[in-house]
């Protein structure tokens, strides 16, 4: 086995689900289990049988569905959960059974009025009565922070010697301090005589935001297996957060350890997550946050823009997300502007950036963050007039729709002079208009963004939409206003296509 290598055992779908509005129907879990074999985890804990029939369901199409890495079923330390998570196994390629029980005195006496002797005896029980099933076990000692280290080996060597491969020592409570954890388990290292003949793994809680830091102490002292959810999502406080460890483990390459993770499908899977389990990231979360990449400062936006690493020590686009994000706010300068300014097509050698930039602080002192409708805007556009007679110019839109009518558009455009029509239906008024402007563009353009504003408030406002769309690999931004959506959208669009072309 490669002493560096880092297993990555997900349980985003057990732990994860496990939060109170965060339950997925069974089709969800396989699109998420998808994700996970594409991202390249190891083991993928798909449920708790025993604990509901969808439960069970979920871990037998899982089991079905995902071919490369292990599935693994919890139980508790009883053989009716065994036997039901090995019913559910028994489609997988690959099969896991994840049995244990407490290991702390709190649990031992409050927990299961028990003693320590019983408690080893029914670990042991447990762990022989997985192995009739598969050859792969999995023993978790919970609350194993705070367990007294000489019971917890005593404990680890009996699993083991009762035919445990893969022993967890979870933080089960978020307790421990990373120095304390990383004791635990060099203490289990240096004390359990067959420690060799099972792999280490640690499942930290993040009550006390240790749950990423304990989880590297762990590694360091000689845990090779993580247990993590993507975006930390798990009880309470969550649990250690996929991405931080394996971007941690990436980025300090002197650790010398390494993962089978490909972060740049980490973006990807962290929004599915945040979606279809209605948990929404928050803006500074690690790795994954909006403002993960993002520059407000003016010092920080220009030592970005001259040289990326001055400010970041990841690339955005190691984890999928496309760019850096340089907010434009009243604190940003000149080179932040003239970025945007370039990004969105404007030439900056017909432009008084001084000028610009006054007028920029002036609108930046109002607004608490500066978007690109908002600098579309400052630059006077908002029709077609900065295109010349070159522009694509919209001299009729007609939009049929209503219930139960299907949305059809007659879209007219003036292109260089020549006036072109064309109509199509679509399953909606923009959807519709869109369609019929490609009918007459006739060229290969993908609408990537599409989002739309009250400028401030009800029903006769005025709307601001924002579109960006790509062509031949590049990304162009357009803008529209007007009191009525479709209006603003087709100009938006226009817009769009006059930086084209």
């Amino acid at each position: 086995m490669d002493k560096n290598r880092v297993y990555v055992f997900d349980t985003t779908l057990r732990d994860g689900e496990q939060v109170p509005g965060c339950q997925l129907t069974t089709v969800e879990k396989i699109i998420v289990a998808k994700k996970l074999e594409a991202l390249g985890v190891d083991i993928i804990e798909a449920g708790f049988p025993i604990s509901s029939p969808g439960d069970f369901q979920s871990v037998v199409e899982i089991s079905k569905a995902v071919t490369e890495p292990v599935i693994c079923a919890l139980t508790r330390a009883n053989t009716t959960d065994i036997d039901a998570a090995a019913e559910a196994l028994r489609f997988a390629k690959r099969k896991r059974i994840h049995t244990g029980i407490g290991s702390s005195d709190i649990h031992i006496k409050h927990k299961f009025n028990s003693t320590r002797e019983q408690i080893v005896e029914r670990a042991v029980a447990a762990v022989k009565y997985a192995r009739k099933f598969t050859d792969d076990v999995e023993f978790f000692a919970e609350d194993a922070g705070r367990a007294d280290n000489a019971f917890l080996a005593q404990m680890i060597e009996a699993v083991i010697a009762a035919g445990a491969t893969t022993v967890n020592i979870p933080d089960t409570n978020g307790y421990c301090l990373p120095d304390q954890y990383g004791a635990k388990i060099k203490y289990l290292v240096d004390h359990v005589s067959n420690i060799d003949k099972a792999i280490i793994s640690v499942h930290c809680h993040n009550d006390l935001g240790l749950a990423t830091a304990n989880t590297i102490a762990g590694v360091m002292n000689g845990a090779r297996q993580v247990e993590c959810t993507i975006n930390g999502i798990g009880e309470r406080a969550g649990n250690t957060s996929l991405e931080e460890v394996a971007m941690i483990l990436k980025t300090h390459h002197g650790l010398g350890y390494h993962t089978n993770i490909n972060a740049k499908g980490i973006y990807d899977i962290s929004t599915l997550v945040e979606k279809m389990m209605r948990m929404p990231v928050q803006a500074n979360k690690a790795i994954v946050g909006r403002n993960a990449f993002a520059h407000s400062s003016g010092i920080h936006q220009d030592g970005v823009l001259k040289h990326r690493e001055n400010y970041e020590i990841l690339n955005p686009e190691d984890v999928g997300i496309n760019s850096n994000s340089i907010i434009l706010t009243a604190r940003s300068g000149r080179h932040a502007l003239k970025h945007h300014l370039e990004r969105l097509g404007y030439k900056m050698d017909k432009i008084n950036l001084d000028e610009v930039y006054q007028r920029f602080l002036e609108m930046a002192d109002n607004k608490k963050e500066i978007s690109d409708a908002d600098l579309q805007q400052l630059m006077g556009d908002g029709d077609d007039k900065n295109y010349g007679d070159k522009a694509i110019k919209v001299t009729l839109l007609q939009v049929v729709c209503g219930d139960p009518l299907r949305p059809m558009a007659t879209v007219k455009l003036r292109i260089n002079g020549e006036d072109r029509e064309a109509s199509a239906a679509g399953n909606g008024p923009v959807n519709a208009t869109i369609n019929a402007i490609h009918a007459i563009i006739k060229d290969d353009i993908e609408l990537d963004e599409f989002s739309i504003q009250a400028m401030h408030g009800g029903s006769e406002d005025v709307s601001k939409v924002n579109m960006r769309v790509k062509h031949n690999g590049q990304s162009f931004y357009g803008f529209g206003y007007s009191t009525d959506i479709v209006n603003a959208s087709v100009h938006a669009y226009v817009d769009a296509l006059n930086k084209i072309y």
